[in-house]
């Protein structure tokens, strides 16, 4: 397998571990140390660029971030997902390059489609993953999302970017 069509099929799966809901082998795809970020936009054409200083939509300096959105979503502590909505996830243009180091940096195109309450929407954007090779597989460094729809009318978290 070449490394485009295993980052490829790396890719993938993490949309389909998210969208079944396999929250244990989603978050095993995530390194301890990863960073989580979803920058806000300060304008039209401008992202704010450090989630220390500025506005973001989500950032989670490691995965304990994401680890605790999980355990808020199987506890029903969180009422902003409950119930959760159904997701499909479709990925595209995936392009890759490989580092020195053995690191990947990864972009990708991602439409997720969401259900809840009857009604159905959409976010749309890019994604820039940082990825490390770990056995035969990935764990994910860093991923940036950047949300071209951002006219948020429903909840937005970690499982609908």
């Amino acid at each position: 397998m070449t490394l485009q069509q295993s980052i490829e099929q790396f890719m993938y799966r993490l949309a389909e571990l998210c969208d079944d809901r396999d929250w244990d082998g989603y978050l095993d795809q995530f390194a301890p140390e990863c960073e989580f970020h979803i920058p806000q936009w300060k304008n039209e054409d401008e992202l704010t660029s450090d989630p220390k200083r500025e506005m973001s939509l989500m950032y989670y300096a490691d995965r304990t971030g994401i680890e605790d959105r999980i355990f808020r979503l199987r506890t029903g502590k969180s009422a902003a997902s409950t119930p959760l909505p159904r997701t499909l996830h479709l990925i595209d243009n995936v392009r890759c390059e490989e580092q020195d180091d053995g690191i990947v940096q990864v972009r990708v195109n991602w439409v997720t489609h969401f259900y809840r309450f009857g009604e159905s929407g959409h976010f749309f954007g890019t994604a820039d993953y940082t990825l490390r090779g770990e056995g035969d597989g990935w764990k994910i460094l860093r991923k940036h999302t950047v949300l071209l729809n951002d006219k948020i009318d429903s909840v937005l978290d970690f499982y609908h970017v």
